[in-house]
């Protein structure tokens, strides 16, 4: 049994992530070469910090440290010890469930990230029998979790979106209309994109391509086409002055289904719009203006878009719900709920 909290005390919140390769701090989002589930974390951690007292538990990590975001610790062979009012495990359900069983008493949460596959058809029932809540980063992510499990095995899931720090606004920066941008890890269809650049590269030659890969993986891509250039893995303040800088964030390929899709909302939010595959995971979510959105099967589509915003660009803005403190409030008031819950059931007991 925990002991009960004095009033006065920030609840414990423990945050474990069996995911991670490395560990992973604020001052890496800034260096680059973070993945975007790492970053969101973090940002969403130091944001709640002067109400709750955070604890990460992250594999990878060989050095205990403290940080703005909070404490950061190896995540043992045993997960994380001592007390805490809530737990929230990144994307592993199995973790979960462990969890849960040895912590009987505490709030569990799976904050998931990613679209389960096949293999996991079994996390509905084990999630619900263990009354564990998923954290879905979008509408369209619940809802495909819904399809997937089905209603019966669906458990408890409220929908929190990825954060955008308050500050991105557009700022006057001139765009280049020759420049386009992808920027994502390759394996999230930079393929097809290239294949998509090279076919509208004939019609409009003196366009380019700049592609910034966070760097965490590695994929083949296949033949790199003329006029594209590699930026590498760039702190975000770099990345987002290249974002203001482009024509657009080329985006149309049509294979890799985001859950929420960070970069597309961080484009919208400095003012850049994205060609996006509409009908592809959240994309027509986090980027609700269908003029933006393409079938990325349709050259013709494509091209016509390019063209039209190399001589008018488009309007566009981020969605309110996104900004860290709208998203940060959520946060709060569920592990707030959360706690109540637990210390009246041991008051109770």
């Amino acid at each position: 049994m925990r002991p009960i909290r004095h009033f006065a005390d920030r609840p414990h919140v423990a945050i474990v992530d069996p995911c991670s390769a490395a560990g992973y701090d604020l001052p890496d989002i800034e260096a680059g070469g973070l993945g975007g589930t790492e970053a969101t974390v973090l940002r969403i951690s130091a944001a709640l910090g002067a109400s709750f007292d955070i604890t990460h538990f992250q594999h990878g990590r060989s050095v205990e440290q403290r940080s703005i975001a909070g404490r950061l610790c190896p995540l043992g062979d045993r997960g994380p010890t001592g007390d805490f009012d809530a737990l929230v495990v990144i994307n592993r359900w199995k973790v979960a469930v462990a969890l849960r069983r040895r912590y009987p008493g505490t709030a569990v949460f799976l904050w998931l990230h990613v679209y389960p596959g096949r293999h996991n058809r079994k996390m509905g029932t084990a999630l619900k029998e263990a009354g564990i809540t998923v954290i879905c980063v979008s509408l369209t992510h619940e809802r495909y979790l819904e399809t997937f499990l089905n209603a019966a095995a669906m458990p408890r899931s409220v929908v929190i979106y990825n954060p955008l720090n308050d500050a991105l606004q557009p700022d006057g920066t001139p765009r280049d209309p020759c420049r386009l941008l992808f920027a994502s890890s390759p394996h999230k269809g930079l393929a097809e994109v290239f294949a998509q650049f090279a076919t509208l590269r004939a019609q409009v030659p003196d366009l380019t391509l700049a592609v910034a890969d966070p760097g965490y993986l590695r994929w083949e891509c296949g033949p790199v086409p003329e006029g594209v250039t590699f930026l590498g893995a760039l702190s975000h303040p770099a990345l987002m002055e290249h974002l203001r800088r482009a024509l657009c964030l080329f985006y149309p390929q049509t294979t890799f289904a985001e859950t929420f899709g960070l970069i597309l909302a961080e484009a919208n939010a400095v003012g850049t719009p994205v060609l996006v595959h509409g009908a592809l995971g959240a994309n027509a979510e986090i980027v609700a203006d269908r003029n933006q959105h393409v079938d990325g099967h349709d050259p013709a589509q494509i091209l016509a878009r390019i063209q039209a915003w190399r001589r008018t660009a488009p309007r566009v803005r981020s969605n309110p719900a996104f900004r860290l403190s709208s998203v940060a409030q959520k946060w709060a008031d569920l592990l707030s709920s959360a706690v109540a819950v637990q210390d009246h059931l041991e008051v109770q007991s």
